[in-house]
C-alpha cells in the first residue's frame, strides 16, 4: 500500500445509520474500483485545540460528528484510475444522497511514507492532520518511523504516515486551510490503529513518558497547528 486518499467529513450525528449504510454500499464499489481497504471512523473523542483543531476543518456545528476517513490503494496510478470509474459509473449516483455535507467534507491525497505494524482487528483509530515543510520531508519521514516503533511497543497494530502530495483548494473547506499551511509547507495525513480504545488509552498514558515522540526536541513540524482524535471505525474492509 503506497497511496492513500484521506478524509475529514462532518455529519448529523442522527445520520449515524444512514452514513454507515451509504458508505459501506460505496466500499464495495472502491474494492471493484481497485482500492484494498476504505475505513469510516466515527468521532468519539475529538478534542477542541487552541488554534485549529477538526471541528474547525470542516466547520462542525451543534448535533454534528466529525468522521476520519481514508482509502488505500496499491499505487497512486489505481488511485488514478478508480476516480475516474467513480465520476462515469452510474451505481455511484445509485446510492442516493449523500447523508453528510459534502461542501464541508475535506478531502486530498496522500504518498504513504511510513507504515508500520501487521495490522489486524482495528477497534479504534487515532487521525491526525497536520502541516510539514516540504524540505523536512525526510526529517519527517524519520520523526514518523521513531514514532511508530514507540506505538508499537505500547499495543498498537498499525501506523500509517502520508504526505501530502494531492491536496486540492476547497471552495468552502481545505486540508490546506484546516492546517493553516503557510508558503513552502504541505499537509500530512496519518493514522494510528488500535485493537480497542482501552489499549488505546493505557498506550497513550505510557507514551506520555516516551522520548521518542519528542523527536530530540527538534520534531519536523508545527505541534501547535497538529490537528487529532479518537474514532471508531463504523466501516472497514
Amino acid at each position: 500500500m503506497t497511496y492513500v486518499d484521506g478524509f475529514v467529513v462532518v455529519a448529523p450525528t442522527a445520520n449515524k445509520d444512514r452514513y454507515i449504510a451509504h458508505a459501506e454500499a460505496a466500499r464495495m464499489l472502491l474494492r471493484e474500483f481497485g482500492a484494498t481497504r476504505n475505513v469510516e471512523g466515527w468521532g468519539d473523542d475529538v478534542p477542541r485545540g487552541e488554534v485549529n483543531d477538526l471541528w474547525g476543518a470542516v466547520d462542525a456545528r451543534d448535533g454534528e460528528t466529525v468522521l476520519f476517513s481514508w482509502i488505500e490503494y496499491p499505487d497512486k496510478a489505481s488511485r488514478d484510475a478508480a476516480g475516474q470509474q467513480m465520476m462515469s459509473d452510474p451505481r455511484m449516483e445509485q446510492l442516493g444522497p449523500m447523508p453528510f455535507d459534502g461542501q464541508r467534507m475535506i478531502f486530498g491525497g496522500f504518498e504513504v511514507i511510513s507504515e508500520a505494524g501487521p495490522g489486524g482487528d482495528c477497534g479504534y483509530v487515532d487521525g491526525v492532520v497536520l502541516p510539514v515543510a516540504v524540505a523536512r520531508r525526510d526529517d519527517y519521514r524519520r520523526f514518523a518511523e521513531t514514532s511508530a516503533a514507540a506505538f508499537l511497543d505500547h499495543g498498537a497494530t498499525r501506523v500509517v504516515d502520508g504526505f501530502g502530495d494531492d491536496v486540492p483548494v476547497g471552495k468552502v473547506t481545505d486540508f490546506r486551510r484546516a492546517a493553516r499551511v503557510q508558503d513552502g509547507e504541505t499537509v500530512a495525513f496519518g493514522w494510528i490503529e488500535w485493537p480497542s480504545k482501552a489499549v488505546r488509552d493505557r498506550g497513550w498514558e505510557a507514551l506520555m513518558n516516551d522520548e521518542r515522540l519528542s523527536g530530540g526536541g527538534d520534531r519536523p513540524f508545527d505541534g501547535k497547528r497538529m490537528m487529532f482524535g479518537g474514532f471508531v471505525p463504523v466501516v472497514d474492509g
